[in-house]
């Protein structure tokens, strides 16, 4: 592959994905992560790419989320790892509805190209799958966040009160003993939506989470099925969460060991 194409393969898959790591880019490429190195200096010097610690974020022309700008790189580790475990919830041939979460991207990037029917509030999440041929994509539609491109309110819920999936998969903002909040008196509301459209309901969740309540009560513990978050998490939280009958899955640190609580 001449250099000229490796750079348009190599821009292509991070304006795709918005955040990518230096490992994985290479091992897309088939390359080594020096010449990966060598390649993102001349998109930085383009403004199409922007290096950072743990990876590199699309820069280039397109609509620019201030959410996902803000909230991709953080916590991106436990982010990744808790992703990669959720994707062993997901069988192939599922219908799973998704929304609009930094976590919830990332597990939407580990699930393209399998044989899924997708239905999503998420623009940047649609944007994954609008071009894999082995999935079937459904986007809701409603008011746009311009913050985080998710649709949510009542011609969102209205839409969502139609579809029926296996699973539902989002993410929150705060976890306590009340249960499960998030920060957008809407998208709290949409999310509901979206429990009611789902049988299996998975939040996905940093360790960070734990402990803190936020702007709007979702819905008790008990509400959901699975929880998955990484090693961070301590006592009493997984006896609590096991009280409540969530089935807690861990996410490990090699990124690809799960341990369930």
């Amino acid at each position: 592959m001449l250099a000229e194409q490796r750079r348009d393969r190599l821009l292509e898959l991070v304006r795709v994905r918005r955040f990518a790591s230096l490992p994985e880019l290479a091992g897309q490429l088939d390359v080594s992560e020096s010449t990966v190195r060598r390649d993102l200096d001349q998109l930085e010097k383009l403004g199409a790419a922007q290096r950072i610690h743990g990876g590199v974020l699309y820069t280039g022309a397109s609509p620019k989320l201030p959410h996902f700008d803000a909230q991709q790189p953080v916590q991106w580790e436990q982010k990744r790892r808790i992703a990669v475990a959720a994707a062993g919830l997901i069988e192939d041939g599922d219908t799973i509805l998704l929304d609009g979460g930094s976590t919830t991207y990332e597990l939407a990037r580990l699930l393209v190209g399998r044989p899924l029917h997708v239905v999503t509030t998420s623009l940047p999440v649609a944007n994954l799958f609008a071009s894999d041929a082995n999935s079937d994509l459904v986007m809701i539609g409603g008011n746009i966040c311009p913050r985080s491109g998710v649709a949510r309110g009542p011609y969102t819920d209205n839409m969502l009160a139609k579809v029926r999936v296996r699973k539902t998969i989002f993410s929150v903002a705060g976890i306590c003993d009340e249960g499960f909040f998030n920060n957008d008196l809407l998208l709290v509301e949409t999310e509901r939506a979206m429990m009611q459209a789902a049988a299996e309901v998975i939040v996905v969740a940093d360790s960070t989470k734990l402990g803190h309540s936020s702007l709007t009560h979702l819905c008790p513990l008990g509400a959901v099925h699975h929880l998955v978050v990484d090693d961070g998490i301590t006592e009493p939280w997984p006896t609590k969460l096991k009280a409540a009958g969530v089935d807690l899955i861990v996410a490990g640190a090699n990124a690809d060991g799960t341990a369930r609580a």
